[in-house]
């Protein structure tokens, strides 16, 4: 069987149209149709060879919304049927019995986790993956807007989950764009404080619509000083270095300042900042199933929906640009039309 797909041929390149002949069908993997799959910065980094791992031909895409079109035979009891709408995300496969996975943390697998992307992704009209990894989707989740939850959404949805994050805690994000946008959704689902730190100023009140209850230009030293000590954690989305001594100062005792976004320079933070207050600076990649599962689910039942613009797939280089540009209004999703 030949699949469709749009590939980039060698780094940087527009992608082209591009088939490849599907081997057959692994007994744990799940075929799935693709109706929509978002687009991430990753894939750009991934395209462009930013990270230096990227072998070609490339097919990108790991924000897949679709409907089960075959199940192999080791997967055919997992609880997936065909025709059902699922999400699959930044992982494909893990090994299912080191450590790691056994105690539910297969994103990290001692084995090394295969990113959708090398497994061939979602810019396609069909992927496969482990069953594992193919994530039903909830009967009342728009499956339009659902795709980028499965890589910014459960990015953001993770650090929430590790610092134990409440209806009382007081939280920053710094970045409102096609990830803290969602983190600041999730938040007020959650019925935590949120404090958005924006470098746009005449964003705040989108933003504020969204469910922040503050809004906090990052440009401004003075209105970072009056912060300090207020936050139990501050999540940057950001892939730029910043001044980051005021956000560490802002941290709450026993505050955590957690990163997701690729900054590539080192972060610079003075010993006393974290040991007066007994701070910790931490990080996360995306989740687990289990993790991606609970996200869907709050997703469904709080109606929580990242804001996205909408390209047909067959003008995936538009969309590319769109992003590369950052003129993405928050997040851009491709239509499948093969």
């Amino acid at each position: 069987m030949k699949i469709k797909s749009y590939a980039a041929m060698e780094a940087g390149q527009a992608l082209t149209l591009y088939e490849y002949e599907a081997a057959p069908l692994n007994a744990e993997d799940v075929e799935v149709d693709v109706d929509y799959c978002g687009v991430c910065h990753s894939d750009l980094s991934m395209i462009d060879n930013e990270w230096g791992v990227s072998q070609y031909p490339l097919i990108a895409g790991h924000e897949v919304i679709g409907r089960v079109s075959a199940l192999g035979e080791a997967a055919k009891n997992k609880g997936l049927t065909i025709g059902q709408r699922v999400g699959i995300g930044w992982t494909a496969k893990s090994c299912e019995h080191c450590d790691a996975c056994i105690n539910g943390d297969q994103v990290n697998c001692l084995n090394g986790s295969v990113p959708t992307i090398a497994n061939k992704g979602g810019f396609a009209e069909k992927l496969r993956a482990n069953w594992q990894w193919v994530i039903p989707l909830p009967e009342k989740l728009d499956a339009a807007t659902a795709g980028p939850l499965l890589c910014g959404g459960i990015t953001v949805f993770k650090p929430l989950l590790m610092h134990n994050i409440t209806a009382t805690s007081r939280v920053g994000v710094i970045g409102i764009g096609g990830l803290g946008h969602i983190a600041i959704k999730i938040l007020h689902a959650m019925g935590a404080e949120v404090t958005a730190f924006s470098s746009s100023p005449d964003k705040k009140q989108s933003i504020l619509d969204m469910g922040a209850d503050h809004v906090v230009n990052s440009r401004d030293p003075e209105a970072l000083k009056q912060l300090a000590g207020q936050f139990d954690l501050i999540l940057s989305t950001v892939a730029v270095d910043l001044d980051w001594q005021p956000y560490f100062a802002a941290l709450a005792p026993r505050g955590n300042f957690h990163t997701v976004g690729a900054v590539m320079k080192p972060f610079e933070v003075s010993a006393f900042s974290l040991i007066l207050g007994d701070r910790a600076v931490t990080g996360s990649s995306t989740g687990s199933p289990g993790q991606l599962r609970s996200l869907l689910k709050l997703a469904s039942r709080a109606d929580i929906a990242p804001k996205v613009e909408y390209f047909p797939m067959s003008k995936i280089n538009d969309a590319l640009e769109h992003v590369r540009a950052g003129k993405a209004n928050y997040r851009v999703v491709l239509k499948a039309d093969f």
